[in-house]
């Protein structure tokens, strides 16, 4: 069923957005500027314009260490989290890197496995698609197609790369192929077995399963797709009353066919002013206080309260163990004081032995 959880009101259009893997914030493209809100409370943090034209395209690092952004200026931005997060309120933070090796707006990105040692793969309207190493920043690889790039995806192992075309190819791009170069040219009619068609207008959007055999693709033909890997035979088709924007595969939550299964913790509203700026009465009024772990605020104990008690139970635990391994090592000692006492007992009987065999007067 389709319910209304919550409607937020942005400060202009929302050109691109994104949750981190964690859950505790939101990411959103407002033309030119890049908001962040803290979920649990909808306060605002920071606001970061480092983009000269429209953000395109957002995404988080799989530990939420690590942001990407793109937009139509051509450039790439890798933001660290945490230096966003410490920066005063007065000062724009810098970015970690600044990828400027795209010609044409940036159109997707995408990152891989490994948090700040992941690498992350862009597409552009510049007939590109690039790999790239984000803890140094550098270009790892660059493929030129015949058509504009619309969307990038990798596979879970990162063996493959799957970009989306303005025609509706859809490239599969083998990461491990030799020989290894850092500018490569996709031809078509030499890559044979390798390009998915049936879309009849841009590829919009691509996923990949966990397990590396489906990839599921949007378009503007109305229509979502889902693809047999191996043989490239296209398994399903799904048809919508409207261009398709975003699709994904997603592992279902425990509770998502459970009829009785509702968000235990209300979406707050996010504000619309950077924490700390915003007015007494503007925050009295949109306050929101949360306590998890609760569904009435009478009854239980709280997250910290049950926090500190299992801290105090692990900790008790560890002291029994610590107490317990002393005492063995106690006995161990003991037990092996009395084997040296023995040995010692042994080897002077074997002494006396043979200095009596060996003084003993010829006969």
């Amino acid at each position: 069923q389709d319910q209304l959880q919550q409607k937020i009101i942005c400060p202009g259009p929302v050109t691109c957005l994104t949750a981190s893997p964690n859950g505790l914030y939101i990411l959103a493209g407002v033309a030119e500027s890049i908001y962040l809100w803290e979920v649990s409370n909808g306060n605002l943090l920071a606001i970061l314009n480092r983009h000269y034209q429209d953000l395109t395209c957002l995404c988080f690092t799989d530990d939420s260490s690590h942001f990407l952004s793109g937009a139509k200026d051509c450039l790439a931005l890798v933001w660290n989290l945490y230096s966003v997060l410490q920066a005063e309120p007065s000062q724009i933070p810098d970015p970690r890197h600044v990828w400027s090796r795209h010609s044409l707006p940036i159109t997707d990105l995408c990152c891989g496995f490994g948090g700040p040692l992941a690498r992350a793969a862009t597409a552009s309207l510049d007939q590109t698609a690039k790999l790239w190493e984000i803890s140094s920043g550098e270009l790892l690889l660059s493929i030129l197609f015949d058509v504009g790039i619309m969307a990038v995806t990798l596979d879970l192992s990162e063996y493959h790369m799957f970009c989306g075309g303005m025609d509706g190819s859809i490239f599969q791009v083998d990461l491990c192929a030799w020989p290894v170069q850092r500018d490569r040219t996709f031809q078509t009619e030499r890559e044979n077995g390798k390009v998915f068609k049936g879309h009849r207008n841009q590829v919009t959007c691509l996923s990949v399963s966990t397990d590396g055999s489906l990839l599921l693709s949007g378009s503007h033909d109305e229509t979502v797709r889902l693809w047999d890997i191996q043989s490239k035979q296209c398994l399903k088709t799904m048809n919508h009353k409207g261009p398709v924007t975003n699709a994904f595969i997603v592992l279902a939550p425990a509770n998502m066919f459970n009829p009785d299964g509702k968000p235990s913790v209300p979406l707050p509203k996010f504000s619309k002013h950077l924490h700390g700026t915003e007015s007494n009465d503007e925050q009295g009024s949109e306050g929101v206080t949360l306590r998890l772990g609760l569904h009435q605020q009478e009854s239980g104990e709280s997250y910290l309260e049950k926090a500190e008690k299992m801290y105090s139970q692990m900790y008790s635990t560890r002291e029994k163990n610590l107490v317990g391994d002393q005492e063995h090592l106690t006995i161990q000692v003991s037990e092996l004081e009395e084997e040296v006492s023995t040995l010692r007992k042994i080897n002077k009987n074997l002494f006396d032995f043979s200095a009596r065999i060996i003084t003993k007067p010829a006969k």
